[in-house]
């Protein structure tokens, strides 16, 4: 886990996420007490609880934007899920475990991609030596270390010899040894024999293929089997011709494989899932039930019944082992506009001892968010419009408009927050993001009156702005 300071953490957040200063906060105190706890003595480590946190805001005011950003910063196994997609055990849908089971997936490979970086360099040297295994088989053979067959000329199986000069010959006019090893080398890293075709035996991706009836709701058990029976199965292995920088590529990969322990990789993704896991539930509310609801709601109650053990601390069937959900920290967010906090269980209330409720956001945080961030939407207009040539530019009062303009009709209808900007000014710029191949090499101001012209008739009538905007 990184080891960056709340205030380090916040600054990071800053960057994409304007405003909900009290969120970014008690998100980085959270996710710097988990560095903490990892530095107290072990007796007392397994003592000290994390402290769940539930953030309460409308939409599109940025809880799902920080839980994203967090998943970047925390360098430690990150999965989001919405609270919607589950159901109680004995309906149909996801049973709340699975999310557990897909963060170990999310650890196994975030520890494997390490690994991976780890022994690239080693990977590499290997595969191309066997690249030019490939293409200079040992004298007398050609291709995989077989004869070819009657009839067929060395220069079809990919083996190439290198004459003096410098040029690539057929294998049978080769007359071996490592000088021309060497020489075949120097050209393959100088990108002469990129277009080559030669031929490699690789392992059929996804192994062989068992179908199994699943019922609705048990995926993750289909998975599961499909898994356990591929290990049984005898690995399928193809023969496929493929350019000589793509066999190279497929090789680094298999010789990775080779070079990582993958039981070390689960075991070292169980801690890092165990003692540094976070995730993040969206829409928490939708599962929240009021005292007078029935009916359809009847599950709802349920998932919390069966979030609650998971929450609290319960050990978790996956195929990598058991995994613990003790020290795993959860973060919640809803809007709760039907329901509240309170609606909920009380025994899951307990277990999201912080709150933090974010602020509705208005015209002069929408145009910051307009202009401040790294990722601001019009830079991301800039950059597409830019690579058909057209030069696209705001003038600083278009933006004012815009930002006017959102908050509006947020006012006006459902208050969806900065989602509003994207509809404003996808309907602003659609008509040039239209005809942009036809304006290559022109540059285009957006300036106030631009922006009341193209959002002329959604001002006119309100009822139309309910539709498009």
């Amino acid at each position: 886990m990184k080891t960056l300071t709340p205030r380090e953490i916040v600054s990071e957040l800053d960057k994409f996420v304007i405003g909900q200063a009290d969120a970014k906060r008690m998100v980085a105190i959270a996710m710097r007490n988990r560095w903490r706890r990892m530095q107290v003595p072990p007796e007392l480590r397994d003592e000290i609880a994390p402290k769940n946190i539930i953030m309460i805001g409308p939409t599109g005011v940025g809880k799902t934007e920080i839980a994203r950003r967090l998943a970047r910063l925390a360098g430690a196994p990150f999965f989001k899920v919405e609270a919607s997609k589950f159901t109680e055990v004995g309906y149909v849908g996801r049973d709340v475990e699975s999310m557990v089971r897909d963060l170990m997936e999310i650890g196994v490979n975030l520890v494997r991609s390490e690994e991976m970086a780890r022994v690239q360099v080693k990977a590499e040297k290997a595969a191309e030596e066997r690249l030019l295994d490939l293409l200079l088989p040992p004298k007398g053979r050609v291709g995989f270390g077989a004869p070819p067959a009657p009839g067929t000329s060395s220069a079809k199986t990919g083996a190439l010899a290198v004459d003096p000069t410098g040029a690539a010959t057929p294998a049978g006019e080769r007359s071996g040894g490592d000088d021309t090893r060497e020489k075949l080398r120097s050209l393959w890293r100088r990108g002469k024999l990129d277009d080559r075709e030669v031929e490699l035996e690789i392992s059929a991706q996804g192994g062989p293929q068992v179908g199994i009836m699943a019922m609705p709701g048990m995926e993750d058990m289909e998975l599961q089997i499909r898994d356990m029976l591929g290990r049984f199965m005898p690995q399928q292995k193809k023969r496929r011709k493929v350019k000589v920088r793509e066999a190279y590529e497929l090789l680094i990969q298999e010789e990775c494989s080779r070079l990582i322990d993958m039981d070390n990789v689960a075991e070292t993704a169980k801690e890092r899932v165990e003692q540094g896991g976070i995730i993040f539930i969206d829409e928490l509310d939708k599962v929240c039930g009021g005292k007078d609801r029935s009916g359809a709601d009847v599950s709802r109650e349920g998932v919390q019944r069966d979030l609650l053990p998971v929450v609290e601390g319960s050990v978790v069937n996956t195929k990598y082992g058991m995994v613990s959900t003790d020290h795993i920290l959860f973060i919640a967010a809803g809007a709760f506009h039907l329901a509240k906090p309170s609606d909920l269980i009380p025994e899951l209330q307990g277990r999201f001892p912080l709150r933090v409720e974010l602020d509705a956001l208005g015209k002069e945080e929408f145009l910051r968010i307009l202009t401040e961030p790294q990722n601001a939407l019009t830079v991301q207009y800039k950059a597409l419009l830019d690579t058909e040539g057209v030069g696209l530019e705001f003038a600083p009062d278009a933006l004012e408009e815009v930002a006017e303009f959102a908050q509006s009709v947020n006012e006006q209808t459902e208050n969806i927050g900065a989602r509003r900007l994207y509809t404003i000014m996808e309907k602003i710029l659609s008509d040039l993001s239209f005809e942009a191949p036809d304006r290559s090499g022109q540059a285009v101001t957006i300036d106030r009156g631009y922006v009341r012209d193209k959002l002329a008739d959604v001002q006119r009538d309100r009822d139309l702005s309910r539709y498009i905007l």
